[in-house]
């Protein structure tokens, strides 16, 4: 059975390995069918693009993977078989002259996004940055035959300034638009009036919620912000306290688009167990958040780094309290899956398990200890 349906994770680095030494073997050359753009390399989605694509049995594969990305290489990511490109694609100028020349790409993976200071903000921005990338790839690459585009739950949930007007869940891919500025519309729309220039050009969006990573670099990586914050109460010897609100959804039935029950509270005991500290759990009456728990912990991190031999970082660099607080402190959307399982998407992952290896991933590089 082929890794990416068994959902071993964390197995990709491993099973490339064995493909590599096989192809030695058989002293032939590597053939890629397909060629990937991913647009975001070094974020949570990109980085494991990068690690799964390259693999012989990854359909459509083997892959040949060009990753893009703002910053340099980070040594984290090293390890992955793709070329990497330093492009910062909200400069049309270095889109076109990184990118145009690319002209094997077949697929391209848009997973990349830049936070503004409001919606509007975040609308021309993210949307210069869509239309530079495609504006260099699709006249310049023939055999590009698809283009995934991915952007989230807030698309039925609205930004973050007004979570309380969303739609009513579970969620469906047909429900209208809000009636407020989102930069995933724009996406989209840049999206769907670009395609039309390329016949045969094919789409798709992807529209995650919570999704589970390792990027030290993602502005919502919230597995490493909450390693983060139990590394800290562990060194300092405190109890890892849960900031989540109250509990308004007892004794109900829900569908979750993972197959399985998540809720936060209950992931709280699996994260103090990983880092041998005390489950605080959630206290009646109380308030916290991240952002007040963590203030002024910037010369605490620096002397858990030095202690326990980490891979240097800054906390302004690996925390994202504000977002750990949006997502802890709301109740748990629904959407459903009935739309992505008649298609034929029947995967699954057990999101305790995958919560777990995420963590094991974060240690193994040494960004937390």
């Amino acid at each position: 059975m082929s890794w990416w349906w068994a959902g071993a994770i964390g197995a990709a680095k491993k099973k490339f390995e064995e493909d590599e030494k096989k192809v030695e073997e058989d002293e032939a050359p590597r053939k890629h069918e397909s060629v990937a753009l991913i647009v975001g390399v070094t974020g949570i989605v990109g980085n494991s693009l990068a690690e799964i694509l390259p693999l012989a049995d990854t359909p459509g594969g083997p892959w040949k993977v060009y990753g893009v990305a703002r910053r340099p290489r980070p040594s984290w990511n090293d390890d992955n078989p793709i070329n990497y490109i330093r492009c910062d694609v909200l400069d049309r100028d270095d889109a076109q002259s990184k990118l145009s020349t690319l002209t094997d790409i077949t697929h391209m993976f848009y997973v990349t996004w830049t936070k503004g200071s409001t919606e509007a903000e975040n609308c021309e921005v993210n949307g210069k940055m869509l239309k530079n990338v495609l504006d260099a790839v699709i006249p310049n690459c023939p055999n590009l035959k698809h283009i995934c585009l991915q952007t989230g739950r807030k698309h039925h949930m609205g930004p973050f300034e007004i979570h309380d007007k969303n739609h009513d869940p579970p969620y469906t891919e047909d429900l209208p638009r809000l009636n407020y500025i989102n930069f995933y519309y724009t996406l989209e729309d840049i999206l769907f009036e670009e395609v039309k220039k390329k016949e045969g050009l094919t789409w798709s969006v992807h529209r995650p919620g919570k999704i589970f990573g390792f990027s030290p670099y993602s502005m919502m990586n919230l597995v490493g912000t909450l390693c983060v914050y139990a590394a800290i109460c562990k060194h300092e010897g405190k109890v890892l306290r849960y900031m989540g609100g109250e509990s308004y959804a007892k004794n109900e039935a829900f569908n979750v688009s993972n197959g399985d029950v998540f809720k936060w509270k209950n992931f709280w005991k699996v994260l103090a167990e990983q880092f041998g500290v005390e489950c605080g759990g959630y206290e009646e009456g109380q308030t916290l958040t991240l952002q007040e728990l963590m203030k002024d912990k910037g010369s605490v991190w620096d002397e858990i780094v030095r202690e326990n031999g980490l891979t240097p970082t800054k906390l302004e660099d690996v925390w994202l309290w504000w977002f750990g607080d949006i997502i802890l402190g709301n109740e748990s959307p629904l959407d459903t899956m009935n739309k992505s399982k008649e298609h034929g998407f029947l995967g699954f992952r057990n999101s305790k398990n995958s919560f777990i290896s995420w963590i094991d991933k974060v240690k193994a590089y040494k960004i937390v200890p």
